[in-house]
């Protein structure tokens, strides 16, 4: 055959490989790799004795999960979320559930409790588990922060929902909150947002939203282990997946699956390019946003993403920071009742939060 036969042939491939790395995957954010951040401990530093433990949690989490299909491991997966924080202490909390436009929440409240100051929490989960209770150890932790009025959503959930409604949620929460307390209706006067993981994600799509919506912005946003980039193309989503004992052996497979073939499932599944900017927030325009504090593991596989965000926010013009652990788990911050490096990043978190307050800006 002639080559003239295969010029169609070829024609379609260029053109698919062009609408996958142009319009599916988007920028190319490998510019934004170099490091970033400041380093807690000495990448030497043995974790501890409760960082262990929680990996062997983890580990047995895992080994019970029943075998077999997608719809009968999702129920078990959302059990097990539901013990992270088995036996958390709520003294001197109270919890009060309320409907945020539609949403359901719970008022996460200390005895000093401001209704003036508010969090929003949104909880992490791959956008498939996860729940106001499932996250009580974080969220109690910041309502005994400085007084602050923590709201804990309980945002709709894939595959039972679309990736969209999600965000949705998230908004809803976000415009109720203003003008909303926990003793009723009142404007805010300090807000933050704030969640891990998937959460983080959310949090960093709602932040970008609400200042195009032109709504009052947070005085400050804080992402634990954010998923940042949902065209899956940062470097440790690879590089890190044998050091992640949480997020390895649930998305190892995932990873192996060359990344254009990815971004066409995950165009198909959500109807939108992966790196729609709701989607994937560092796709997205990051000027003039609230301060950033982004926390991650250096042994986790999301580090690139929160390495990546934080450097092209940053070359933005906004007031963004990265803070690393050397050997954590995904979102150590759970185990802060047991283990010295949560508690140690939990004070950095209190610190970026007195920062930004009114009263100390």
């Amino acid at each position: 055959m002639s080559i003239a036969s295969f010029l169609p042939v070829i024609i379609i491939f260029f053109l698919l490989w062009v609408f996958t790395r142009f319009y599916l995957r988007g920028e190319n954010l490998s510019s934004y790799d170099q490091a970033a951040g400041s380093l807690m401990r000495p990448l030497d530093t043995e974790p501890s004795k409760a960082h262990f433990d929680a990996v062997d949690m983890f580990n047995e989490m895992q080994s019970n999960r029943p075998r077999g299909s997608f719809t009968k491991l999702i129920p078990a997966m959302r059990a097990s979320a539901e013990q992270w924080s088995e036996g958390v202490s709520l003294d001197g909390i109270r919890i009060q559930a309320v409907d945020v436009g539609g949403v359901p929440a719970e008022w996460i409240l200390a005895e000093d409790a401001d209704p003036k100051r508010r969090l929003l929490y949104i909880h992490g989960g791959a956008f498939i588990l996860g729940s106001p209770n499932s996250h009580r150890s974080i969220t109690t932790r910041l309502a005994r922060s400085q007084g602050m009025s923590v709201l804990a959503i309980d945002y709709r959930l894939l595959p039972e929902h679309k990736r969209l409604d999600c965000l949705a949620d998230c908004q809803t929460a976000y415009r109720w909150i203003l003008d909303n307390g926990p003793d009723g209706p009142g404007q805010v006067k300090t807000l933050f947002v704030a969640g891990d993981s998937a959460g983080g994600n959310l949090v960093l799509a709602v932040i970008a939203w609400a200042r195009n919506e032109g709504l009052k912005m947070a005085n400050g946003a804080i992402a634990l282990s954010p998923a940042a980039d949902g065209t899956c193309s940062s470097p440790s989503l690879r590089a890190n997946l044998s050091t992640d004992p949480m997020l390895g052996p649930d998305f190892g497979k995932l990873m192996t699956m060359p990344n254009w073939l990815f971004l066409w499932f995950a165009f198909f599944s959500n109807r939108l390019r992966p790196c729609d900017p709701r989607l994937s927030p560092v796709h997205g325009d990051l000027s003039n946003l609230p301060p950033i504090l982004i926390h991650a593991s250096e042994a986790e596989m999301l580090l690139d993403d929160s390495r990546r965000y934080v450097n092209k926010a940053i070359s933005s013009g906004t007031d963004a920071s990265l803070e690393t652990w050397p050997h954590m788990i995904h979102v150590w911050h759970l185990f802060h009742d047991k283990m010295p490096e949560a508690q140690e990043a939990f004070h950095h978190i209190e610190k970026f939060m007195a920062l930004n307050s009114p009263s100390n800006c």
